[in-house]
């Protein structure tokens, strides 16, 4: 245990950063640089079938010790992390025995990690923290979550008397930006079940997420002289800010909450000749999920009848819910809330206001909920990991492997 906060420091300073516009796999090379880093850590503490694919893919084995067959349980977490912040030169500032008050995370930028601001660092008081120096994300998603699999391995191998079905572990690429399962070959993978580690606090386990679809929006508009402009203008900027007008108000981010879906413009460019909007459209129920589709092809045929077909309508499905996947194997929920509940960790059942990896891994066969990480603040300048966190979450890693051991599953 006492390795995961030299060896998470360690990760997060590979720029793994993972990008949208990109056509490749993995979309950035500096991915697969750092997975053939990891390659090399999990071939020296003595894995079998390490292997990593041309797409960054990596995969190994912690053969069973046992002289009767468990089911064989995977571990799976994501190298890439978020391009909305820079991941670059990353560098991590260690506060021991927190005091509970304001982190200074820099100085010169007076940008501080506030008590008023993000509360729940106050759970923390004496404990150690690792935050950003305020000028990149901290890469704990999920750069935690490799080091915590990787240090829960470490330590089966290290005390091999302790009894331990198959483990397969697999890393991926990409999945920030909702490629990651893309290219997992599920059946190399040969896992029973699997859970990602890539949720937040402590206790966090999550087995349902949203529906998800992208809807990408063109609007052709006709740009004359405004001193000549009169019945012959069509000015597509001005569309487009009636048709986001249309979106029910109350089904955005920023009013919702829990099971609440919505609608995210997350893109508007534009010109008065032309105009595209990008929006993801999110909820959990899948009868909802499919009535924002509607509402968004009702919306714009109505302003196609208005402005003579000028807007041109692309919905593409992301991912879906996974908890029809996962209920039929209820059961490995119920081995993570043991394990929790026997290290005196309180289970937090909640639902993903995202995805996952574990979403469309449980669609191609695998079921694949998701264990905390120990996070807070993902994806921004504000981002922390209390080393506790890091802690239980390898602990809760042992305890499922020592449970399906046992033959709980």
């Amino acid at each position: 245990m006492s390795n995961i906060m030299n060896r998470f420091l360690k990760y997060v300073k590979y720029e793994t950063t993972s990008d949208e516009s990109s056509n490749t796999v993995p979309s950035t090379k500096t991915q697969l640089e750092f997975a053939k880093v990891l390659v090399k850590e999990l071939k020296k503490l003595g894995l079998e079938d390490v292997s990593i694919d041309d797409k960054g893919y990596l995969m190994a084995t912690l053969p069973s010790n046992m002289d009767r067959e468990v089911p064989t349980i995977g571990f799976i977490a994501h190298m890439d992390t978020s391009p909305d912040m820079s991941g670059k030169n990353v560098n991590p500032k260690v506060i021991k025995n927190y005091d509970g008050k304001d982190i200074v995370l820099n100085e010169e930028e007076n940008i501080i990690l506030s008590v008023k601001d993000f509360p729940d660092v106050k759970n923390y008081i004496g404990e150690t923290l690792i935050t950003t120096d305020g000028t990149t994300l901290l890469g704990a998603d999920n750069k935690a979550g490799i080091a915590e699999i990787i240090t829960a391995i470490e330590h089966l191998i290290n005390n091999p008397g302790t009894p331990h079905g198959t483990v397969r572990i697999g890393f991926t690429p990409d999945e920030e930006i909702g490629r990651g399962a893309d290219h997992f070959d599920v059946e190399k993978f040969n896992a029973d079940f699997a859970y990602t580690v890539d949720g937040g606090p402590i206790g966090e386990l999550n087995y349902e997420n949203f529906n998800a679809a992208e809807a990408k929006i063109i609007i052709q508009g006709n740009n004359i002289h405004p001193g000549t402009a009169k019945n012959m203008m069509v000015n597509s900027m001005l569309i487009g800010m009636e048709l986001n007008n249309m979106i029910p108000v109350n089904e955005k981010p920023e009013y919702t909450s829990n099971y609440e879906g919505f609608y995210h413009l997350v893109e508007f460019t534009g010109s008065v000749e032309k105009t595209e909007m990008t929006y993801i459209l999110r909820d959990h129920n899948s009868e909802k999920f499919n009535k924002k589709k509607e509402t968004m092809k009702e919306i714009v045929k109505f302003l196609n009848n208005k402005y003579n077909n000028v807007i041109t309508l692309d919905i593409k499905d992301s991912y879906y819910n996974m908890k029809e996947k996962i209920e039929p194997s209820i059961e490995i929920i119920d081995i993570a809330k043991k394990a929790m509940e026997e290290l005196n960790i309180e289970p937090i059942v909640t639902p993903i206001r995202g995805g996952t990896d574990g979403a469309k891994l449980s669609y191609m066969g695998l079921p694949c909920p998701n264990l905390f990480a120990g996070g807070y603040n993902y994806h921004g300048k504000y981002e922390y990991i209390p080393l506790i966190a890091m802690e239980k979450s390898v602990e809760v890693i042992l305890k499922i492997i020592e449970l399906n051991s046992l033959g709980l599953h």
